[in-house]
């Protein structure tokens, strides 16, 4: 019995006009956003209807996630790398918690800027 989840594949997925690309070979994986517009779209959640305004729950934050993810990665014996525009943003799998690479908070804070 394999130790790892090995995978051998290549898919464009495409999203209101975007195409994200999925490329895994052995243990290592690849999601590629082609740009921050993209994943942030993709990772907004879903939209909030108009109406009466509703307490926040707390959800244990954006940062847990991220831990639970890189946690699957590890049991599964994967690396995932996400990029957005060819440019690794963060690492999960490796390591004790998911590496998140400076390009990564330049693109999130860029965002913030951007008018869309």
């Amino acid at each position: 019995m394999a130790s790892a989840l090995e995978i051998e594949a290549r898919l464009v997925i495409s999203h209101d006009g975007d195409d994200i690309q999925v490329a895994a070979a052995g243990t290592y994986l690849i999601v590629n956003f082609p740009s921050q517009r993209v994943l942030d779209k993709l990772t907004s959640g879903p939209k909030k209807e108009p109406g009466p305004r509703r307490e926040k729950e707390k959800s244990g934050g954006g940062l847990d996630a991220l831990q639970q993810l890189h946690d699957l990665a590890q049991r599964l014996g994967l690396v995932l790398d996400l990029r957005v525009g060819g440019k690794t943003y963060v690492t999960f799998g490796i390591g004790r918690s998911p590496k998140i690479t400076m390009s990564a908070v330049l693109g999130k804070i860029g965002s913030f800027f951007s008018g869309s």
